[in-house]
């Protein structure tokens, strides 16, 4: 790589813009070279190395014009003082001074010292610079083991080569390897559980996240703290490493070298994190090109990229995970000799380890073996750094004749079928690349990301998240997280058929059209290889097949309609898959994200099992029997209240059958509560509670009906920052509108009172006050519905009687969008009966049973669909 020489005057006279424009010329050509790597990393360590080197020369020059005393010495530290520079970095320095300066001398020294700092600045270096004698850089390193760990990596650029060395002494003499290898090993976990402990977050930091530059860095730092090596290549010479680990450790982190390299040049600054916005620019900058066929996207480019980060930050993991035990039986041999488990394996300090190192390469059934020992051997915390260095050597044992071996099939189903311990065995081959060269399938979705928005983890860490979600069902230490979830699972007698349904649920992800099929066929293949036959194979594939129809049904259709539960009914076929469905759609639901389950959405989903049990129970869904029952359970209830003798008899006569059964006993208690005595008084009633699901509010506005009295309150909640979750539309036959929503605010405080008083007086002075409807705010969009837009879709359709219409919307989520489609349905008349929100993390997929004349005319219907997309797109 050919470089231009600082052609810098070093009189001290000389122009710092001169100075500023040969470093930033020399950066430039430097990395002018970075577009000419492509896709290959094999020139960055040389590119980071030379931006490196101009950084020195400049600094050098800058030292000699600001007259830096030559007794005082110039440190580069932290990943400058590895000789690596990355395009954006800062540059970290340390002046260091003598332990004992002549007072007379300090003063210039400090004008020195402040006009070095200023005109390193002026030159163009960003830097961090502290000045400290050799006491003090010995004191704070002891103190911090962050500053130990920067200066661990220093080296000198400029300056007293004697105090450089005299430093160096009295720093080595200061450490405590075990000490600092203890420290940094707690400080990687604290980093890696700020990251939620996987490398495959969608927007993952390539330096910091688990698998990143950090986790190879802290290695080798220590490494060098404990004086067993220097560099890779003297890891191996020192029996810590392998020739072909060193050989992966170098490709991976040359890999990610380039990729921060390329984030720092594309976002024009220090960026580490492969955001949304940057990662189609960084794959492109790579060859990778977005593949579409009639339009479509089939492949994005920024997949292929972020596919090879998340396999170079597994193989990182993994090696990072086995060189540092390594190194730490090495501090710390083992004081007890192995415990054996059987012929092929042993067990010490809670680690299984192998009876020799070419084990699986000799005998490669005893590579699933291994994970039956894990999970069945008590007190197992993991795998010794033998065991891990044994299975990333075999990789190559594992292929077809392995993943059709019967033996190999009989380990896995014993795996599936033990009684506890599947999650950490699973999640462990997974980690070491096992699991996705056993099920080859599980192997094609590895990394792969998912494009819709409210899955926050790759396709693999998904899958395993839902399995975990499923095992805790059956934990006792687990039940206050999903009350009935526990209490289903208590009686049910075949746990595998649901971790086999988790492990291929979305196994068919990426590959295009219907994943619920395509995973059905792998799964059917799967339980002939491994055993499982009969009705334990047709109800795994059940449930693969219909993953997504119990969640769709709960979020998307009238639960109140018995024509909706007896076709469900149908559809599951009897109560054992019903169950079985309902566990895994939870735990589905749960492992998509943090903010993708609510309270709401668990009612849901627990009301359509009840309702679809009491239909397979035989008993056929009888509305008038169901509206009796809840008005006798309502009229038990009220009694508790004190109301005068029949007083709700006036309210219950102007509300039809459809309000009962849209209603549960416990809402039409306390609408009689609130509304029995303002029946036909023409005056507007809001009343608001908190949410007896759980979260948010529930608010209830009875008012004379108005054609806009929805798109009147949807935007007074927007303006107020709710977001609407569900909202029951009812008309009396009196003509008002009795209309209950329930509501979230990220903002809102638990159990606050003065906020339940404001919604009322706030709602009830937005629905008297007349006058056109305000136009609605154009709400922000995130970075990731930026990146990931999301086309908006309108359906209309009428429903099975023909008597009613089903509009259903998909669009990106942001503010203001239920707002703008009921202005919509406002300006047409159109009547709103049901309206269904469901906020999949930044996607919305709403529901709305409406009617109106306009509805009987294609032409108007063309109409109301036009204006809605329109209203979508805005």
């Amino acid at each position: 790589m050919a470089q231009t020489p600082l052609a810098i005057p070093l009189d001290i006279h000389a122009d710092m813009r001169a100075l500023r424009e040969a470093h930033r010329a020399r950066k430039a050509q430097l990395l002018a070279s970075l577009e000419a790597l492509g896709s290959s990393a094999r020139g960055i360590r040389r590119l980071l190395q030379g931006l490196a080197q101009a950084t020195d020369e400049t600094l050098r020059t800058v030292c000699r014009m600001s007259g830096v005393p030559g007794d005082c010495a110039l440190l580069a530290v932290g990943g400058y003082g590895r000789g690596e520079l990355f395009p954006h970095s800062d540059v970290d320095v340390v002046m260091l001074l003598p332990d004992h300066m002549p007072p007379d001398q300090e003063p210039q020294l400090k004008r020195q010292i402040e006009a070095f700092i200023t005109n390193c600045w002026d030159a163009g270096l960003e830097i961090g610079s502290s000045v400290r004698t050799v006491a003090e850089c010995v004191a704070q390193a002891e103190s911090d083991v962050t500053v130990r760990t920067s200066l661990l990596e220093s080296r000198l650029v400029s300056g007293n080569t004697a105090l450089y060395a005299q430093f160096g002494k009295r720093f080595r003499a200061s450490l405590d390897p075990r000490a600092f290898m203890i420290a940094k090993t707690l400080e990687m976990r604290q980093r890696h559980t700020k990251f939620e402990n996987t490398p495959y977050a969608l927007e993952p930091n390539c330096k910091e996240s688990p698998g990143g530059l950090r986790d190879l860095q802290v290695i080798l730092w220590i490494a060098k703290a404990t004086g067993l090596a220097r560099s890779w290549d003297e890891l191996a010479r020192k029996g810590l490493a392998t020739a072909f680990e060193v050989r992966q450790i170098k490709r991976n982190e040359a890999l990610l070298g380039l990729i921060r390299a390329r984030l720092h040049v594309i976002a024009g600054r220090r960026e580490d994190r492969l955001v949304f916005d940057l990662q189609t620019a960084v794959a492109e900058s790579f060859g990778y090109r977005t593949q579409t066929t009639d339009g479509r996207i089939v492949a994005r480019a920024s997949e292929a990229l972020m596919k090879r980060y998340y396999w170079a930050a597994k193989a990182v993991s993994q090696l990072n995970q086995i060189l540092l035990l390594n190194i730490e039986e090495r501090l710390n041999p083992p004081a007890q000799p192995p415990e054996p488990i059987n012929e092929r394996f042993s067990h010490q300090a809670g680690m299984i380890e192998v009876a020799s190192d070419d084990l699986y390469l000799r005998e490669p059934h005893a590579i699933l073996e291994t994970f039956l020992v894990h999970q069945t051997t008590v007190g197992a915390k993991g795998l010794s750094a033998r065991t891990l260095r044994a299975l990333y050597n075999a990789r190559q044992v594992m292929d077809a004749k392995f993943r059709n071996d019967p033996v190999n099939h009989a380990t896995f189903r014993q795996m599936l079928l033990e009684p506890q311990g599947i999650t950490h065995a699973l999640r462990l081959m997974n980690q070491t690349s096992v699991l996705g060269r056993y099920l080859w399938v599980f192997r094609r979705i590895v990394g792969q990301m998912q494009h819709d928005l409210f899955h926050v983890y790759t396709v693999d860490q998904h899958i395993l998240m839902v399995l975990r979600n499923v095992r805790r069902f059956f934990i006792a230490e687990h039940a206050h997280e999903y009350p009935f979830c526990s209490q289903l699972a208590a009686g049910w007698d075949k746990p595998y058929i649901l971790y086999v349904a988790a492990l291929f649920h979305d196994i068919a992800k990426g590959r295009g059209g219907d994943h619920s099929s395509k995973g059905a066929r792998d799964v059917r293949a799967f339980c002939r290889d491994h055993g499982f036959v009969g009705e334990d194979a047709k109800l795994i594939e059940f449930l693969v097949r219909e993953h997504l129809t119990m969640s769709r049904v709960a979020q998307k259709e009238d639960l109140s309609d018995p024509a909706v539960i007896t076709a469900f009914a149908r559809r599951v076929g009897n109560e054992r898959a019903l169950t079985a469905l309902y566990l895994l759609t939870v735990a589905d639901i749960r492992g998509t994200g943090p903010k993708v389950w609510n309270a709401w959405k668990g009612k849901l989903l627990e009301d359509l099992y009840r309702l679809t049990l009491r239909t397979l129970g035989g008993r056929a869904p009888d509305p008038h029997a169901e509206i009796e029952a809840r008005k006798r359970e309502a009229l038990v209830q009220l009694g508790l209240y004190a109301l005068p003798f029949q007083a709700h008899q006036k309210l219950w006569d102007t509300l039809d059958v459809g309000y009962f059964m849209r209603h549960d006993a416990g809402d039409i208690v306390w609408h009689t509560r609130h509304l029995s005595r303002y029946v036909g008084t023409g005056k507007p009633i809001v009343r608001a509670r908190l949410s007896p699901v759980g979260e948010g509010l529930q608010v209830l506005a009875y008012t004379p009906d108005q054609p806009d009295l929805f798109a009147r309150i949807c935007g007074y909640f927007e303006h107020a920052g709710f977001s609407i979750l569900d909202a029951k539309i009812h008309t009396a036959t009196n003509g008002y509108a009795l209309d209950t929503f329930q509501v979230v605010s990220s903002m809102l405080p638990e159990h606050n009172r003065e906020l339940l008083n404001i919604v009322e007086s706030e709602l009830q002075h937005t629905i008297e006050r007349a006058g056109p409807l305000p136009a609605p705010s154009r709400g922000r969009v995130s970075r990731r519905v930026k990146s990931f837009p999301i086309p908006p879709r309108v359906q209309l359709a009428p429903d099975e009687k023909a008597q009613r219409w089903l509009l259903s919307v998909s669009a990106s989520d942001r503010v203001g969008l239920l707002y703008s489609i009921a202005r919509v349905l406002a300006r047409h008349h159109l009547n709103l009966q049901l309206a269904k929100v469901s906020t999949l993390g930044e996607r919305v997929e709403d529901t709305f049973l409406i009617d109106g004349p306009e509805l009987q005319e294609n032409r108007r219907q063309i109409e109301i669909e036009t204006e809605l997309l329109q209203a979508l797109a805005a």
